[in-house]
């Protein structure tokens, strides 16, 4: 049976390499399901792989994105038959593998194909993946984080969206950093307990006159923050940082000895499988009681994921989503 998917055989411009096309469905082998997609969903990295700047290698043709949600519709050996028909979102899709999201059906192995609770909608199933597990990692990188003070720095983002939820969640105080007005209104809406402008020459002093000292930051700017984190960090805090722009970052070794600092440098990519199914319980266990919430999002027909991944590069600050839900065969 025939389906149509987003493919592109080199990396390059959105507009010169991704087209549409029919192709067979694909089978689901022993450990696999065939999962029909309703909503595929458009990270900067995805964006990056296709244009060349994070390449991977092209088994004849690639059907992007890693993240989605959808429904099973058929299992392989070792899958019990009682998951078809069951509402899944979905991660890691691409990593390994030609069948991406972008596209009416997808194959991955059954525990990339997370139960999704009825109270969550297919929207926020494709916003999870990469944005949420990267967000719960380095959350929890150095342990629970109940009652501690936790630092989100872009809090408006889509990983420091998730990140603030969860933490609230797991019983955090939680501060967040934004660039301007309407993204601290975003981040106070996600249930940030404190949001400072970084952009405002007092931002350690009024970090350090509300906390008293943070214990866990998740970074996506460490170059830029590295001298306003290490001024507000509590003894023994631990700074995880999961982006970055290609700057070197110099570091005081002696002054991070005496302030116990932890460093941790997290890559989705490369974390353990086993570690990522674990993210992908927690993060289920919060969608069942109701702790997260969809990001503001911008949708487009398989037909125009062109203007999806262009929609990325130029900045847009909403999720960008693909609807598959009416596509046609």
């Amino acid at each position: 049976m025939q389906m149509r998917a987003a493919t592109y055989h080199k990396s390059g411009e959105a507009s010169d390499v991704l087209s549409i096309i029919q192709c067979e469905k694909p089978e689901p082998g022993p450990g696999q399901v065939l999962v029909r997609v309703s909503f595929s969903a458009v990270n900067p990295s995805d964006v990056k792989t296709r244009s060349g700047k994070t390449p991977r290698p092209i088994d004849d043709f690639q059907i992007p994105h890693m993240d989605g949600c959808g429904r099973i519709v058929a299992v392989g050996p070792g899958v019990h038959e009682g998951r078809i028909g069951q509402r899944v979102w979905l991660w890691l899709a691409a990593l390994g593998s030609r069948w991406g999201t972008a596209a009416e059906y997808t194959l991955v192995p059954a525990n990339q194909a997370v139960a999704l609770p009825d109270s969550a909608s297919d929207e926020l199933g494709a916003c999870l993946g990469i944005p949420a597990m990267t967000a719960h990692e380095c959350l929890l990188h150095a342990g629970p984080v109940t009652h501690k003070k936790v630092l989100i720095a872009g809090g408006a983002g889509a990983v420091g969206h998730f990140a603030i939820e969860l933490a609230r969640w797991a019983g955090a105080t939680v501060i967040a950093t934004v660039s301007t007005p309407d993204k601290a209104k975003l981040a106070q809406q996600a249930g940030a307990d404190f949001v400072v402008n970084y952009r405002d020459d007092d931002v350690a002093d009024q970090i350090t006159a509300f906390t008293n000292g943070v214990d866990i930051f998740v970074e996506v700017a460490i170059v830029d923050n590295w001298n306003i984190d290490l001024a507000v960090a509590a003894p023994g805090a631990s700074i995880a940082t999961y982006a970055t722009d290609g700057r070197e970052l110099s570091i005081p070794i002696r002054e991070c000895m005496a302030a116990g600092l932890g460093l941790r440098f997290f890559l989705l990519y490369t974390h353990s499988r086993s570690a990522l199914s674990l993210a992908a319980q927690s993060i289920t266990d919060a969608l069942a009681e109701q702790a997260l919430t969809p990001l503001p999002h911008l949708t487009f027909p398989l037909d125009d994921i062109a203007l999806a991944h262009e929609a990325v590069e130029n900045g847009e600050s909403r999720k960008v989503l693909l609807d598959l839900r009416d596509s046609d065969t």
